[in-house]
């Protein structure tokens, strides 16, 4: 049986220092740094930036054109105003803005922009879920009747 989380996500992308810059704009530190992947420290989890070719070398693809696959990577917040500052802040440092955010038919708020690789990120507030003052989130589970 395999155990039911994911504990590292890396992004392929084009241009590692590019995507460097990105992150760094949007205030991201990266807690480790070697040749050709960049590991930024998050909450119980890893994010990597890999060059497209050097990731594709080391899934045992050489030579096969890596895209940014169909996948939404997304950040909850506390608050509306939270979601408007970060999806500003996203703008700010170079992002496409896909959606601005809005409230939504399932309750929430949320928005979406690109990274300059074309990584789709989604910005939320959903009132459903219980997120820690970490930024951990949990689904909220119906209290029994």
């Amino acid at each position: 049986m395999t155990p039911q989380r994911v504990t590292a996500i890396t992004l392929g992308v084009a241009d590692l220092e590019r995507s460097k810059a990105f992150y760094a704009a949007l205030g991201w530190k990266p807690a480790e740094a070697t040749e050709g992947v960049v590991f930024y420290q998050l909450n119980g989890q890893v994010l990597g930036l890999f060059g497209r070719t050097a990731l594709a070398a080391d899934q045992g693809r050489p030579g096969t054109e890596l895209g940014t696959g169909a996948i939404t990577l997304a950040q909850n917040f506390a608050s509306e105003p939270e979601v408007d500052t970060a999806f500003a802040a996203a703008l700010e440092a170079g992002a496409t803005g896909l959606k601005a955010p809005e409230k939504v038919f399932w309750g929430g708020y949320s928005g979406y922009f690109a990274d300059p690789d074309g990584h789709v990120w989604e910005l939320a507030m959903n009132p459903f879920w219980h997120l820690g003052e970490d930024g951990a989130v949990t689904i909220a589970v119906p209290e029994a009747e």
